[in-house]
């Protein structure tokens, strides 16, 4: 391994969202092989933030300082995390990725077709192209979810159609969304009126039939990228998707059902050991006082997306049902991020 793989220099823009300090957790647990890692937000977001497990600094736990990300010097970095903003991608991440790696967790260049869009459990090798330095982009936390999935499962049959519908978390709105069902659930318990704020309309208690902006169709934005960055994801870019994307009162963990249809005919037991054996993935065994995989549950699995309910759809051939689960902060964005990463440092050996 060259001595750029054995130590990074690692910087982390928007070090201060959720994504953020969960890839600032997996980097210090020991990760990536790390020389030195710069934390980094937009002027606006300047602060200090505890280390991880203290108390509190005044009790002897150190501080770490966030940086503005416009007066830093990329060419002083060998990998750059991006999770703020996309218009600070933007503005940043091309000058970064002239003498580092860049994986870029906005939806900044997820559709740009000279940017590879990975998901380390689906596609890793888009990465093998590659070389010591360049751009990645990451797929959105339910991208990453349903990809995952449905890999496996397009590997055994090859895939027609899918449907599903998609239960994300208010973390997916970063700490505005957790602030705002917290509010709501606050104010709503002590008898007062919500203050519906970020999601335009109360999220406590109530589901939301939407995320995202809604076009001229009525369909969203994040349905369009969902059906786009899966079909992506696959290499399957004439791949039927219909998607119904849903905000539900959850802190973290998006749930997807999902409803699929395959070329080929196919076994139940062949299906549900595709899945035991797909990476990324966790199969849960049904049981009868078992609900299955759930949020609550998930959040405390962050390197797995989990799958239940496994079932045959009887009213049309060769077709499937199931149900998946997955932290949308840890596993389909941080844990995913520092999977990319390890890839390409294992290539650079």
């Amino acid at each position: 391994m060259s001595a750029r793989a054995t130590a990074l220099r690692i910087a982390i823009v928007g070090a201060g969202s959720l994504i953020g300090e969960a890839l600032r957790e997996r980097i210090e647990a020991g990760a990536l092989p790390c020389a030195s890692l710069t934390l980094l937000e937009a002027a606006g977001s300047l602060g200090r933030i505890a280390a991880r497990g203290d108390a509190a600094p005044a009790e002897g736990g150190a501080e770490a300082s966030i940086g503005d990300v416009d007066a830093y010097d990329f060419g002083e970095a060998d990998l750059v995390f991006f999770c703020a903003h996309a218009a600070i991608a933007t503005r940043h991440a091309a000058t970064a990725a002239e003498t580092a790696w860049v994986i870029d967790g906005t939806h900044a260049h997820r559709d740009r077709p000279d940017v590879e869009l990975v998901a380390a459990d689906v596609n890793p090798h888009a990465l093998d192209r590659l070389g010591s330095r360049g751009l990645v982009a990451l797929p959105g936390s339910a991208s990453t979810a349903l990809a995952t999935a449905l890999a496996p499962l397009h590997a055994l049959g090859g895939l027609v159609r899918v449907d599903v519908a998609t239960y994300h978390a208010v973390s997916g709105a970063g700490r505005a969304g957790i602030d705002g069902l917290a509010a709501d659930s606050i104010a709503l318990l002590s008898g007062k009126s919500p203050r519906k704020r970020p999601f335009g309309a109360q999220i406590a208690f109530n589901v939301l039939p939407f995320v995202g902006a809604l076009d001229e169709k009525g369909v969203s934005d994040e349905e369009r990228r969902l059906a786009q960055e899966t079909r992506r994801l696959l290499g399957a870019p004439g791949l039927a998707i219909n998607v119904t994307a849903v905000r539900v009162p959850v802190f973290f963990g998006h749930g997807l059902a999902v409803h699929l249809q395959l070329e080929r005919s196919f076994e139940l037991a062949a299906a549900i050991d595709a899945l035991r054996r797909g990476p990324g993935l966790r199969w849960i065994e049904p049981a009868q006082a078992d609900p299955g995989p759930t949020p609550a549950g998930s959040a405390l699995e962050p390197d797995h997306v989990e799958v239940g309910r496994v079932r045959i759809d009887e009213s049309r051939d060769r077709s499937l049902n199931f149900w998946v689960v997955a932290d949308n902060v840890r596993k389909c964005a941080a844990h995913n991020a520092v999977s990319v990463a390890q890839i390409l440092v294992n290539n650079a050996r």
